[in-house]
């Protein structure tokens, strides 16, 4: 044990993790070499790491030798695991899917596990949110609507943690659309990703333990896995699928199922990928079916799927109920920390507030909002906002800004979520880390995370927030007024 040690960050194992991976899937090292190479760095191991940091000028081929001079055999108490998804914060990010990849990752990661993350490479992705972007000199052959295409395969890293990006050589551009959801084809778009990333994964022969597939996007993986490719002998891995929001659940003809390689007439069933409502094919009752485990973003939200909330899956979701579970999301505290934030005008904590007024000030000034009043909460809503168009307190931002929401964080008073539904939420559990008050609707994460200061009911630690049931605006008022 004594070759192993901390000492540098993750984005240096992972840099060294990838340097592996190419080497294996551009032939330069067997498999059984990557694997226990990549062990050695899943460990940590400073030998990897001296070898590495004295390679300056050093030809490829003496670092690959001095690498396999190296290797040891030997097993790691972590889980490998490889997450499949359309979204991650903040290359690619829609919602709050891509804080979760990433904030889980990371957390994952810190456990002593093994965590990569395969993308689809995006023409609109934040490219200068990745460190050390290359292409890797092997094309990925992935099967598709009856042919074979070629699969550019990029790494690099983001948030310290090993990312894949799949670009398709497709005449369709599926992901060079300028825009992440919202295609004609969105079916065929991530049908064929799912494909090419498992294909990745077999190709490069890696002893997977969990591969962690998330909504209807990548839905597809659960069933190709133990279809497809468990019968090509690639079966080391368990599956996990996490539906963020059983609102979206990825329907289309039986027939598109094809497009894939997989077998309509054997999916085509109702205890399978049938539909419950609609006579079509449904992907994520398909990932239900399929996976070892389901999981959703809350308790609360995991109850209330097994009734209307469910959307059409909910006898699907008690019969397999032995493998469903409902676990609340985090946040990523370091992303999230009003102290070292740098979006921030001043940085604060919980023991010096003195922050949050200066921000306020700061955001009132950048928006061109009255300052005469400086203690009134900021407020955003549409409805207000087209009231009063010419007030100067309030303001409607229909964009994304990752840097004005740290601000608006920082300098609200107090964050209203109203939802009617909400599988988790980030914003309240956002909220509360910049020392923001969340007055929240009862359903879903919201109601695990937000305990209402009245409820003599909870012990007066835990009680974070207030909450209301009613949704209307009588309630919201009342609660914000006693805030005041």
């Amino acid at each position: 044990m004594e070759h192993y040690a901390e000492g540098m960050p993750s984005e240096f194992w992972s840099r060294i993790s990838l340097l592996i991976d190419g080497w294996s899937l551009e032939k330069k090292i067997s498999n059984n070499d990557a694997n226990i190479l990549r062990e050695m760095a899943w460990k940590r191991d400073n030998r990897l790491r001296e070898a590495y940091l004295s390679s300056g000028g050093m030809a490829e081929r003496e670092l690959i030798d001095s690498f396999l001079k190296m290797a040891l055999t030997g097993t790691s108490s972590g889980l490998h695991i490889v997450h499949i998804a359309a979204e991650m914060a903040p290359v690619a990010k829609v919602g709050g899917l891509a804080d979760v990849i990433s904030g889980l990752g990371k957390a994952l990661q810190k456990k002593g596990n093994l965590v990569e993350i395969i993308l689809p490479k995006y023409d609109c992705m934040q490219h200068n949110q990745i460190n050390n972007l290359k292409v890797l000199d092997v094309v990925v052959q992935s099967y598709f609507e009856g042919n074979m295409f070629a699969n550019k395969i990029w790494t690099g890293t983001v948030e310290g943690l090993p990312v894949y990006f799949i670009e398709p050589q497709h005449p369709g551009k599926f992901f060079w659309r300028a825009q992440y959801y919202g295609e004609h084809d969105d079916f065929k778009r991530f049908s064929y990703f799912s494909r090419v990333a498992l294909e990745l994964l077999y190709q490069s022969g890696k002893k997977v333990g969990i591969i962690h597939c998330h909504d209807w996007q990548t839905a597809f993986v659960a069933p190709l896995y133990w279809d497809v490719y468990a019968n090509l002998g690639f079966s080391s891995a368990r599956i996990c699928f996490t539906c963020h929001n059983f609102e979206y659940q990825g329907t289309a003809p039986a027939q598109d199922l094809a497009y894939c390689g997989l077998d309509v007439e054997h999916l085509d069933r109702p205890d399978r990928m049938r539909d419950n409502s609609h006579g079509r094919i449904n992907v994520v009752k398909g990932a239900i079916v399929y996976s070892n485990i389901v999981t959703t973003v809350s308790p609360t939200y995991a109850q209330e799927v097994h009734s209307e909330g469910g959307r059409g899956l909910q006898d699907t979701l008690k019969m397999h109920s032995k493998k469903f579970v409902g676990i609340l999301n985090g946040i990523n505290t370091d992303t999230w920390n009003p102290s070292t934030d740098r979006f921030l005008k001043i940085q604060y904590s919980a023991n010096d507030l003195y922050g949050k007024s200066a921000n306020k000030a700061a955001l009132r000034k950048q928006l061109k909002m009255s300052s005469a009043n400086a203690s009134q909460p900021l407020r955003e809503f549409e409805g207000i906002a087209d009231q009063f168009q010419n007030s100067s307190n309030i303001r409607l931002l229909l964009k994304y800004d990752d840097a004005l929401s740290h601000m608006i964080f920082a300098a609200s008073d107090m964050f209203i979520v109203p939802s009617m539904f909400e599988p988790c939420g980030l914003t309240q559990m956002i909220a509360m880390r910049y020392g923001s008050v969340p007055v929240v609707r009862r359903t879903g994460g919201l109601n695990d995370s937000v305990f209402d200061f009245d409820d003599e009911t909870i012990p007066m630690e835990l009680r974070n927030g207030f909450t209301f049931l009613k949704a209307d605006e009588h309630v919201i008022a009342v609660s914000v007024y006693f805030l005041s």
